[in-house]
Protein backbone atom coordinates (compact mmCIF):
# COMPACT_ATOMS: atom_id res chain seq x y z
CA UNK A 1 0.00 0.00 0.00
CA UNK A 2 1.69 3.26 -1.10
CA UNK A 3 1.33 6.15 1.35
CA UNK A 4 2.29 9.73 0.48
CA UNK A 5 3.24 11.91 3.48
CA UNK A 6 3.04 15.68 2.87
CA UNK A 7 4.24 18.38 5.28
CA UNK A 8 3.77 22.10 4.66
CA UNK A 9 4.46 23.94 7.94
CA UNK A 10 7.26 26.52 7.81
CA UNK A 11 8.05 26.24 11.54
CA UNK A 12 10.21 23.12 11.44
CA UNK A 13 10.55 21.22 14.71
CA UNK A 14 8.16 23.64 16.42
CA UNK A 15 5.32 22.63 14.10
CA UNK A 16 2.31 20.90 15.63
CA UNK A 17 1.11 19.62 12.25
CA UNK A 18 4.51 18.04 11.54
CA UNK A 19 4.48 16.33 14.91
CA UNK A 20 1.02 14.96 14.28
CA UNK A 21 1.58 13.84 10.68
CA UNK A 22 4.62 11.89 11.86
CA UNK A 23 2.46 10.23 14.52
CA UNK A 24 -0.27 9.52 11.95
CA UNK A 25 2.10 7.91 9.46
CA UNK A 26 3.87 5.84 12.13
CA UNK A 27 0.53 4.65 13.51
CA UNK A 28 -0.77 3.82 10.03
CA UNK A 29 2.33 1.78 9.18
CA UNK A 30 2.08 -0.08 12.49
CA UNK A 31 -1.59 -0.87 11.88
CA UNK A 32 -1.13 -1.71 8.18
CA UNK A 33 2.13 -3.65 7.69
CA UNK A 34 3.61 -3.46 4.23
CA UNK A 35 2.76 0.21 3.73
CA UNK A 36 5.41 1.95 1.63
CA UNK A 37 5.94 5.61 2.52
CA UNK A 38 7.04 8.46 0.26
CA UNK A 39 7.70 11.85 1.82
CA UNK A 40 7.37 15.34 0.36
CA UNK A 41 8.06 18.54 2.30
CA UNK A 42 6.49 21.32 0.28
CA UNK A 43 7.77 23.98 2.67
CA UNK A 44 11.37 23.00 1.90
CA UNK A 45 10.86 21.88 -1.69
CA UNK A 46 7.92 24.01 -2.79
CA UNK A 47 6.66 23.88 -6.36
CA UNK A 48 6.55 27.32 -7.91
CA UNK A 49 3.22 29.06 -8.10
CA UNK A 50 1.39 28.77 -11.41
CA UNK A 51 2.78 31.04 -14.09
CA UNK A 52 2.74 31.45 -17.86
CA UNK A 53 5.51 28.83 -18.05
CA UNK A 54 3.61 26.24 -16.01
CA UNK A 55 0.12 26.45 -17.53
CA UNK A 56 0.76 23.93 -20.30
CA UNK A 57 -1.09 21.11 -18.54
CA UNK A 58 -4.19 23.33 -18.31
CA UNK A 59 -4.14 24.91 -21.75
CA UNK A 60 -2.88 21.90 -23.70
CA UNK A 61 -0.11 24.09 -25.04
CA UNK A 62 3.00 22.17 -26.05
CA UNK A 63 6.17 23.23 -24.28
CA UNK A 64 8.36 25.32 -26.55
CA UNK A 65 10.99 26.56 -24.08
CA UNK A 66 13.25 24.90 -21.53
CA UNK A 67 11.37 26.66 -18.72
CA UNK A 68 8.04 25.27 -19.95
CA UNK A 69 9.46 21.77 -20.30
CA UNK A 70 10.88 21.96 -16.78
CA UNK A 71 7.58 23.15 -15.31
CA UNK A 72 5.56 20.55 -17.21
CA UNK A 73 7.88 17.82 -15.95
CA UNK A 74 7.39 19.00 -12.36
CA UNK A 75 3.59 19.04 -12.74
CA UNK A 76 3.66 15.53 -14.21
CA UNK A 77 5.90 14.20 -11.43
CA UNK A 78 3.68 15.62 -8.68
CA UNK A 79 0.37 14.45 -10.11
CA UNK A 80 1.79 10.99 -10.89
CA UNK A 81 3.11 10.66 -7.33
CA UNK A 82 -0.29 11.66 -5.94
CA UNK A 83 -2.25 9.31 -8.19
CA UNK A 84 0.01 6.38 -7.30
CA UNK A 85 -0.72 6.69 -3.57
CA UNK A 86 -3.52 4.74 -1.90
CA UNK A 87 -3.26 6.83 1.27
CA UNK A 88 -2.23 10.49 1.53
CA UNK A 89 -1.40 12.11 4.88
CA UNK A 90 -1.25 15.91 4.73
CA UNK A 91 -0.11 18.37 7.37
CA UNK A 92 -2.06 21.62 6.92
CA UNK A 93 -1.40 24.39 9.43
CA UNK A 94 -3.74 27.38 9.62
CA UNK A 95 -2.11 30.49 8.17
CA UNK A 96 -4.21 33.66 7.86
CA UNK A 97 -7.46 31.68 7.87
CA UNK A 98 -6.38 29.16 5.18
CA UNK A 99 -3.61 26.76 4.16
CA UNK A 100 0.04 27.66 3.43
CA UNK A 101 0.69 28.98 -0.06
CA UNK A 102 3.21 26.17 -0.56
CA UNK A 103 0.48 23.58 -0.03
CA UNK A 104 -1.84 25.49 -2.37
CA UNK A 105 0.91 25.49 -5.02
CA UNK A 106 1.15 21.69 -4.72
CA UNK A 107 -2.62 21.33 -5.09
CA UNK A 108 -2.59 23.61 -8.14
CA UNK A 109 -0.20 21.17 -9.82
CA UNK A 110 -2.57 18.27 -9.09
CA UNK A 111 -5.68 19.95 -10.50
CA UNK A 112 -5.24 18.68 -14.05
CA UNK A 113 -8.15 18.03 -16.38
CA UNK A 114 -7.88 14.47 -17.62
CA UNK A 115 -5.78 13.37 -14.65
CA UNK A 116 -7.60 14.22 -11.41
CA UNK A 117 -10.92 15.41 -12.91
CA UNK A 118 -12.73 15.79 -16.21
CA UNK A 119 -15.52 17.94 -17.56
CA UNK A 120 -18.69 16.28 -18.86
CA UNK A 121 -22.08 17.43 -20.12
CA UNK A 122 -23.36 17.03 -16.56
CA UNK A 123 -20.47 18.90 -14.98
CA UNK A 124 -17.04 17.98 -13.56
CA UNK A 125 -16.29 14.41 -12.49
CA UNK A 126 -13.41 13.43 -10.23
CA UNK A 127 -10.89 10.87 -11.50
CA UNK A 128 -8.78 10.30 -8.38
CA UNK A 129 -11.26 8.33 -6.29
CA UNK A 130 -10.42 5.24 -4.30
CA UNK A 131 -7.93 6.98 -2.02
CA UNK A 132 -7.94 7.72 1.68
CA UNK A 133 -6.77 11.22 2.56
CA UNK A 134 -5.99 12.05 6.20
CA UNK A 135 -5.55 15.77 6.77
CA UNK A 136 -3.90 16.94 9.99
CA UNK A 137 -5.09 20.46 10.82
CA UNK A 138 -3.42 22.70 13.40
CA UNK A 139 -4.98 25.97 14.54
CA UNK A 140 -3.87 28.52 17.08
CA UNK A 141 -7.49 29.33 17.94
CA UNK A 142 -10.78 27.45 17.98
CA UNK A 143 -12.89 27.80 14.85
CA UNK A 144 -15.10 24.70 14.70
CA UNK A 145 -17.42 25.39 17.63
CA UNK A 146 -19.10 28.64 16.60
CA UNK A 147 -20.83 30.02 13.54
CA UNK A 148 -18.45 32.99 13.45
CA UNK A 149 -15.41 30.73 13.68
CA UNK A 150 -16.61 28.47 10.91
CA UNK A 151 -17.24 31.49 8.68
CA UNK A 152 -13.58 32.52 9.10
CA UNK A 153 -12.19 29.03 8.42
CA UNK A 154 -11.02 28.40 4.84
CA UNK A 155 -8.68 25.51 5.61
CA UNK A 156 -10.73 22.37 6.26
CA UNK A 157 -13.59 23.52 4.02
CA UNK A 158 -11.24 24.19 1.11
CA UNK A 159 -9.47 20.85 1.41
CA UNK A 160 -12.74 18.94 1.70
CA UNK A 161 -13.97 20.70 -1.44
CA UNK A 162 -10.86 20.22 -3.59
CA UNK A 163 -10.38 16.54 -2.75
CA UNK A 164 -14.09 15.95 -3.29
CA UNK A 165 -13.70 17.64 -6.67
CA UNK A 166 -10.96 15.10 -7.43
CA UNK A 167 -13.46 12.33 -6.65
CA UNK A 168 -12.08 11.36 -3.23
CA UNK A 169 -14.90 10.45 -0.85
CA UNK A 170 -12.79 9.21 2.07
CA UNK A 171 -11.29 12.37 3.56
CA UNK A 172 -10.57 12.19 7.30
CA UNK A 173 -9.56 15.12 9.49
CA UNK A 174 -7.39 15.29 12.59
CA UNK A 175 -7.99 18.63 14.33
CA UNK A 176 -5.63 20.27 16.83
CA UNK A 177 -7.43 23.49 17.76
CA UNK A 178 -6.41 26.11 20.31
CA UNK A 179 -2.70 25.27 20.30
CA UNK A 180 -1.88 28.98 20.68
CA UNK A 181 -4.17 29.53 23.66
CA UNK A 182 -1.78 28.45 26.40
CA UNK A 183 -0.14 25.22 27.63
CA UNK A 184 -3.33 23.63 28.96
CA UNK A 185 -5.28 24.31 25.78
CA UNK A 186 -2.43 22.98 23.66
CA UNK A 187 -2.16 19.81 25.73
CA UNK A 188 -5.90 19.24 25.39
CA UNK A 189 -5.73 19.86 21.62
CA UNK A 190 -2.92 17.33 21.20
CA UNK A 191 -4.77 14.76 23.31
CA UNK A 192 -7.88 15.17 21.17
CA UNK A 193 -5.83 14.89 17.99
CA UNK A 194 -4.11 11.72 19.20
CA UNK A 195 -7.52 10.13 19.77
CA UNK A 196 -8.61 11.06 16.25
CA UNK A 197 -5.41 9.59 14.82
CA UNK A 198 -6.04 6.28 16.58
CA UNK A 199 -9.60 6.16 15.24
CA UNK A 200 -8.58 7.00 11.67
CA UNK A 201 -5.73 4.49 11.39
CA UNK A 202 -7.90 1.71 12.82
CA UNK A 203 -10.32 2.16 9.91
CA UNK A 204 -9.42 0.37 6.69
CA UNK A 205 -8.34 2.47 3.73
CA UNK A 206 -11.30 3.89 1.80
CA UNK A 207 -13.74 1.98 4.03
CA UNK A 208 -16.19 4.92 3.99
CA UNK A 209 -16.52 4.74 0.19
CA UNK A 210 -16.91 0.97 0.21
CA UNK A 211 -19.73 1.27 2.76
CA UNK A 212 -21.52 3.90 0.68
CA UNK A 213 -21.36 1.85 -2.53
CA UNK A 214 -22.11 -1.57 -1.03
Amino acid sequence: MPLLHIDSAITGDQSVSRQLTARTVASWVAAHPGTQVQYLDVAKDAPSHLSAESLGFRTGQAASTEAERRENALSEALVSQFLAADVVVIGAPFYNFTIPTQLKAWIDRLAQAGRTFKYTEKGPVGLAGGKTVIVVLSRGGVYSTSEGGRAMEHQETYLQTIFGFFGITDVRFVRAEGVGMGPDAKAKALETAEGEIRAHVAEAANEAKVAKTA
